[in-house]
């Protein structure tokens, strides 16, 4: 279970989020939706452990971890959340199959130990046929599945997506968005969605409006 408990952050003596509350369980797969500047991607860094509360609580699987130190932080990251982000981050020196087998390599897994479950989870979104290609030899909607195999194969807790369909098309987008939605639920994960297009956000269970006075309904 994830547990946000009355969270705020500022910058320069500005206040960004306060009062932010938010429970979810595994399985559970939400929207945020908010105006530009209202501190959703603030929000995104404070669940991951990129950046730190001002107070509140951050808790996943009732273990607070919004006062861990920077490595211990890094390992939470590596061994329990899931990412895709609008810019894909696909490292072009790596094939399709080592991309996704990157999470396991950091876990210290390797060989078949990693290129198995890599491979299942290309089967899974429709790219088993693309293992042995070349990130460059992908289009746009090919690259994001790829990124959302990677974020899913270490099986992680909680997987967080920002604004995941900002650099495709329409039609890609919608393909994108479903299958990120079908494989958090499938996986059991805990998954949060942050976007501006109310078109990705109704593809989540739930739609959550973050504003000055926190996340609302």
């Amino acid at each position: 279970m994830l547990d946000i408990a009355r969270l705020s952050r500022q910058f320069a003596g500005r206040p960004v989020l306060q009062d932010v509350s938010l429970r979810l369980q595994p399985g559970e797969y939400v929207a945020i939706v908010g105006e530009s500047g209202v501190g959703k991607s603030t929000l995104l860094n404070l669940i991951a452990g990129l950046d730190r509360p001002d107070g509140g609580r951050l808790a996943l699987d009732g273990a607070d971890y919004g006062g861990l130190d920077d490595e211990a932080l890094t390992r939470l990251r590596r061994d329990r959340m899931g990412f895709v982000f609008q810019a894909f981050h696909v490292l072009p020196h790596l094939g399709v199959l080592d991309n996704v087998a990157l999470p396991l390599w950091l876990q210290g897994v390797d060989g078949e130990a990693a290129a198995a479950p890599a491979r299942q989870l290309l089967a899974a979104v429709g790219l088993g046929e693309r293992a042995d290609s070349w990130p460059r030899e992908l289009s746009g909607g090919e690259l994001q599945r790829v990124a959302i195999a990677r974020a899913l194969v270490h099986r992680p807790r909680l997987v967080l997506a920002d604004e995941p369909t900002g650099n495709l098309d329409p039609a890609n987008a919608a393909r994108v968005l479903a299958l990120l939605g079908e494989r958090i639920r499938a996986a059991g994960a805990i998954g949060i969605l942050v976007t501006h297009s109310r078109e990705a956000a109704a593809t989540a269970d739930r739609i959550l409006h973050l504003t000055a006075s926190g996340l609302q309904p």
